[in-house]
């Protein structure tokens, strides 16, 4: 007759530490924990901190998604993105994560790569997954997106652009304004054959056509467009560069998408000896970090960019405590800041 294996208290799974638990040890009730939890603002300082002490020591996990599922809040936020890869949107996502996890709450963030078809597929998988508002960026999108998010009725706000018609709240700034401003000033300059280096996405486009639209109107030539692949890098606008100094030695002004494509430029020039901005002035967009970093220091045109972030986490707040935004489209506007390369 075979003997059953020994079954030793090591071999047993150590049993989850639970709220009941924790209430316990504290000597408070299991809706106490909760409100540390959930609602802290409503413990007293003392009793949070105690609870909080007895939370961390024994290494209780709090299960957020079934306290959501009870309340229909999850506390958790999805920002949406077109790339990660360099740090164009990552101050907007800083000041979106800041203000958010002030309140408690978490941030989930996806990217898209420039693509309709994967931001549907996030915003469909985040509204699964019952996340309590969404931050898009843009405002153009597939018809099958608008819908989903209309139906889910959860708050939703579209940021970097503007438009008069969101889906719901809007912080951003306008593009073609923004590319116009720089037609503007770069005429205002002295230069006269200019070039626009950008990507396909709706933003990149817009800031061409404004900066066309006021460089025609000033009776100059028409600009060349040179498209360069969407969330391009630093090479991008060293290859960008050299094409035009070899193929186009007319150009006297290039105006960026961003900053870190006008960063290669700036870099290819100082390679070749070419003389920023006496030969060709650079600009570029977003006043990124490495704006004033790169020889000579970038003009671009200044954004607020981590304002953006900040803005729509306190509509999202807003919204979450039943509170009326007063503003439900916010111009955060832009400005150009002069530098050495123009």
């Amino acid at each position: 007759m075979k003997r059953k294996p020994e079954t030793t208290a090591a071999a047993l799974p150590a049993r989850a530490i639970t709220k009941e638990d924790v209430a316990r040890a504290a000597g408070v009730s299991h809706i106490t924990v909760s409100r540390v939890i959930n609602t802290p603002e409503k413990v007293s300082p003392e009793t949070r901190a105690k609870v909080e002490s007895f939370i961390a020591s024994m290494g209780y996990i709090p299960n957020m998604l079934a306290g959501g599922l009870a309340s229909r809040r999850t506390r958790i936020v999805a920002a949406i993105v077109p790339t990660i890869s360099h740090s164009i949107f990552a101050e907007t996502v800083r000041g979106l994560s800041e203000q958010l996890s002030l309140q408690g709450y978490q941030l989930l963030l996806g990217q898209t790569n420039y693509s309709e078809e994967a931001e549907t597929a996030l915003v469909e998988a985040f509204i699964g997954r019952r996340v309590d508002g969404l931050v898009l960026t843009g405002v153009q999108h597939a018809a099958r997106t608008r819908q989903r998010l209309k139906a889910a009725g959860i708050p939703v706000v579209e940021t970097w652009d503007l438009t008069r018609r969101p889906i719901d709240m809007l912080a951003g700034f306008d593009n073609h304004d923004a590319g116009r401003a720089m037609g503007n000033y770069l005429y205002g300059k002295g230069y006269r054959r200019m070039a626009f280096v950008g990507g396909e996405d709706p933003r990149g486009v817009a800031r061409f056509t404004g900066m066309r639209e006021a460089v025609l109107a000033h009776g100059a030539a028409e600009p060349l467009h040179l498209m360069v692949p969407m969330g391009s890098f630093l090479h991008a606008g060293r290859e960008a560069v050299g094409w035009l100094l070899d193929r186009h030695p007319g150009i006297d002004a290039a105006f960026f998408s961003n900053d870190v494509i006008a960063a290669g430029a700036a870099m290819e020039c100082a390679r070749r000896g070419v003389e920023v901005p006496g030969r060709i002035a650079l600009a570029g967009f977003a006043n990124l970090e490495i704006a004033p970093e790169v020889l000579p220091a970038l003009t671009t045109v200044q954004i607020s960019v981590h304002q953006i972030g900040l803005t729509a986490a306190d509509m999202l707040l807003a919204r979450f405590s039943g509170r009326s935004v007063e503003q439900p489209i916010c111009d955060l506007g832009f400005s150009i800041l002069e530098r050495k390369s123009t």
